[in-house]
């Protein structure tokens, strides 16, 4: 008698619940509507709103509104891939639906998706030609990308018409550095300094970009002063070092790349560029020891790969010198060093039929890059 009133409670029990549940479900079901949803959002339950305009979606598959507030309301939730698919559908159902394009872009844009922000921000902008944000969202957008020169074609409206604006205006100095615009990046970055005067990074990105205007002594003094305000900040000594190699002010040189590498002994500039001092100053098991060094932390330093070519070939051992500035040919192509120099190589070694293609190779590009500086010369360039 006790289990089969314990059986028959465990069946009202079960009742109970499914009747329950069924309830809930078909309140659920019946509170499913665009009114509760925007009930929901006033409240700023956004979570809960979501899921009220998934249900909406499932009922109305047709319903572009509802794709788009629900990707409203996910975004509120950081959930940005569901809101751009939501936004997507949306944008199916009626491609003339206001605004959506430019939550779309903003949704992409905050996964790092640039490339794919890109094309939605770019609608959004003819929507709303005036759109600020749409317009930075834009250019930014770009600068992930790396598309640097539209990048500064979308970000210097703004910053001129909003100077205050120092993060969009970084960008677009950086935008401008990157692009080799060096006009406009020390242009950028002279404000940046007006604005905080002690900025190391501001005066380090203002020298490379005098030094890109070939103005290299008033780039040594930006870097100089950068040492000053920050002598233990990454790359100011590498910097500073560079700039009075490129001036063939080799002890100077050499004191700050020194400097850099006691910062950071595998820096693989410095231990390149130091290395080709120590070369010309004819210091070679010194010069061998950094270059390998510094071929051994980066693959992609052309110097490095020429002076080492210049040791081994000095030292007979043509099938590593040739190894060396066949690497150098590859990371620059339009440059006539390697070429020549693997054809005194190929001399050496009595292949004339290779050492003549490679004295002609050399030759075709130093007569190119003649050309090139010529039309250079002869261009006018606008005031900076």
């Amino acid at each position: 008698m006790v289990e089969i009133r314990r059986a028959s409670t465990h069946i009202q029990v079960l009742i109970f619940l499914c009747v329950v549940a069924c309830t809930s479900a078909t309140a659920f079901a019946q509170g499913a509507s665009p009114e509760a949803a925007m009930t929901l959002e006033r409240e700023e339950r956004f979570a809960e709103a979501a899921a009220v305009w998934r249900q909406v979606t499932k009922q109305n598959p047709n319903d572009a509104g509802a794709f788009a507030s629900l990707g409203v309301d996910l975004s509120r939730e950081a959930k940005y891939s569901e809101a751009a698919a939501a936004y997507k559908k949306a944008l199916e159902l009626n491609p003339n639906l206001p605004g959506i394009e430019l939550n779309l872009g903003l949704a992409e844009f905050k996964q790092g998706h640039f490339a794919s922000a890109v094309g939605p921000l770019s609608a959004a902008l003819k929507e709303y030609p005036s759109s600020v944000q749409a317009r930075a969202l834009l250019g930014m957008s770009y600068y992930g990308e790396g598309k640097f020169a539209e990048a500064i074609k979308n970000l210097e409206p703004i910053v001129q018409s909003d100077p205050e604006n120092i993060e969009l205006r970084q960008v677009l100095a950086q935008s401008c550095l990157s692009a080799k615009n060096y006009s406009c990046a020390e242009e950028q970055f002279r404000k940046i300094l007006e604005e905080n005067p002690n900025s190391a990074a501001a005066h380090m990105l203002t020298g490379e970009a005098l030094d890109g205007l070939h103005r290299t002594n008033d780039a040594i003094a930006e870097f100089q002063q950068a040492v000053k305000l920050a002598p233990r900040e990454p790359d100011v000594h590498f910097g500073l070092g560079y700039l009075y190699w490129k001036l063939q002010r080799y002890d100077e040189a050499k004191r700050e790349l020194e400097a850099e590498l006691e910062i950071n002994p595998t820096h693989a500039q410095a231990l390149a560029y130091l290395g080709d001092i120590e070369l010309k100053q004819n210091l070679l098991e010194n010069a061998a020891s950094l270059l390998e060094r510094s071929l051994k932390e980066k693959k992609d330093i052309r110097i490095a790969y020429l002076d080492y070519g210049e040791l081994r070939t000095d030292q007979k051992q043509y099938p590593e010198a040739i190894k060396a500035y066949e690497r150098a040919v590859e990371l620059d192509p339009t440059q006539p060093d390697a070429h020549y120099c693997l054809g005194r190589i190929y001399k050496a070694m009595d292949e004339t039929q290779k050492s003549k293609q490679e004295f002609a190779k050399a030759q075709e590009l130093h007569q190119k890059s003649d050309a090139a500086a010529v039309l250079q010369l002869n261009t006018p360039h606008s005031s900076p």
